[in-house]
């Protein structure tokens, strides 16, 4: 795939997460509960939202030690994940990770990578293509990063 297929943005979207279950994610949360499936499979880039958490989730005992010593970073792109899978728990069974809320569908996130310099963005519901100038700035970071 040539610089300019990869800038183009076809293979990787963009997912807004509130804090402070985004840097959770970086730091181990492995599951992000959504309320509609997802179809969309394959790289996204993992932008934080600028609504501040609220108080009562950050005394949440596993929030708060996952984001211990972690800034919370607000309206940029701070890392990358794979979507590998949506679900949801069948009624009943135990739910596939402590992440996991009930009724809610699972993205399941592997392979996370933090950016080092997070890239201020305005993020968007839905998966969203990311600009160009976007990719661009995260490539830079993480020049190994491929469909």
């Amino acid at each position: 795939m040539s610089a300019a297929e990869l800038e183009g943005g076809d293979w990787i979207r963009g997912i807004t997460i509130r804090q402070p279950w985004a840097t959770c994610i970086l730091a181990g949360k492995s599951t992000e509960n959504r309320p509609k499936p997802w179809s969309w499979r394959g790289w996204v880039l993992l932008h934080a939202g600028m609504a501040k958490p609220e108080p009562a989730v950050l005394r949440d005992p596993l929030v708060a030690r996952t984001i211990r010593g972690r800034e919370l970073h607000r309206g940029a792109v701070i890392g990358v994940a794979r979507l590998t899978d949506c679900h949801q728990d069948p009624d009943g069974s135990p739910l596939c990770t402590e992440w996991a809320q009930t009724d809610a569908w699972h993205l399941v996130l592997t392979d996370v990578q933090e950016l080092a310099l997070p890239v201020p963005v305005v993020g968007q519901l839905g998966p969203w293509k990311p600009a160009p100038d976007l990719l661009s700035q995260v490539l830079q970071q993480l020049p190994d990063l491929r469909p």
